[in-house]
């Protein structure tokens, strides 16, 4: 049965692979690319609730062709630890780490011609994304399907269901933490951005508030049971470019609020906290 399953899952995945190189292969008709930096006080997994200042470079993108949207982060975290955790192994440290994601979506109604608008879902797309974690060899697959909202005011708004099928590459001798298999899962994803004045100011409310389900962890320490997290990261931003008098849409500053309940699938770790947002973007 669990042969069965791995055998679908990888058919699924390689079908949507298949879907992302051909929607890659056209070219972009809009696109937008920003670097954000953010400074802020997050915590530590593993360590038992240890704190650290934590400095953010993230390149982010995103962009539509004919039949299809492409969005892709990577982001570079810097940990100053302030070795506060409860955790006498690992009270938190200095370090580093990369993280990305990629999604691709093909539109079912601009492929077909037809209107598949239905209440608020004005589209429907197949999704394929993935999550790559290289510090603990792991990656994510996650096919799935997006309702792409019509919602007055918002410039977009999409809900995301997919699945969460983890892939990974470690040996099991390795003396740092890596992950060696993971139980299937599921996300269910709210991205959204909304565009208003205040004034002369141009502002921006937008960011992503997912879930994630449960599953069991293998890794190279042994094995535990992930809680379900969810995770919220709306962005404030103010039109900085526009304020000064020089070309709008291009600089923005403000704040990014994080709130992760079992971040990471750790029990009781939670993130609630405001962190200092300068993005800058062509």
């Amino acid at each position: 049965m669990l042969n069965k399953i791995h055998r679908l899952n990888s058919f699924i995945c390689t079908v949507f692979c298949c879907l992302i190189f051909i929607s890659s292969s056209h070219a972009e008709d809009w696109s937008n690319t920003e670097v954000h930096l953010q400074y802020g006080k997050l915590h530590q997994t593993g360590t038992g609730g240890a704190e650290a200042n934590t400095f953010i470079t993230t390149l982010q993108h995103a962009g539509g062709w004919k039949y299809g949207e492409n969005f892709f982060f990577f982001d570079h975290s810097q940990f100053n630890s302030k070795g506060n955790g409860d955790n006498q192994f690992n009270p938190g440290q200095d370090g580093s780490e990369l993280y990305g994601e990629w999604y691709s979506t093909l539109y079912l109604g601009s492929i077909s011609g037809l209107d598949l608008k239905i209440g608020p879902v004005k589209d429907f797309g197949l999704i394929m994304g993935f999550n790559v974690a290289p510090e603990v060899d792991a990656w994510w697959f996650l096919p799935g399907v997006r309702f792409a909202l019509d919602i007055p005011g918002f410039a977009f708004a999409n809900l995301d269901v997919t699945a969460f099928l983890n892939h990974s590459t470690a040996d099991s001798s390795d003396t740092s933490f890596k992950i060696l298999d993971e139980g299937d899962s599921y996300m269910v994803d709210f991205n959204w951005a909304y565009p208003f004045n205040l004034g002369s100011t141009s502002w921006s409310l937008e960011g992503h508030v997912e879930y994630i389900d449960g599953r069991s962890q293998r890794n190279t320490f042994g094995k535990t049971q992930l809680k379900y997290w969810v995770l919220a990261q709306p962005q404030l931003r103010l039109d900085l470019g526009k304020v000064l008098g020089n070309t709008p849409e291009q600089l923005f500053v403000g704040i990014e609020y994080q709130y992760w309940k079992n971040k990471q699938g750790e029990k009781g770790l939670t993130d609630n906290t405001a962190q200092l947002l300068l993005v800058w973007r062509w």
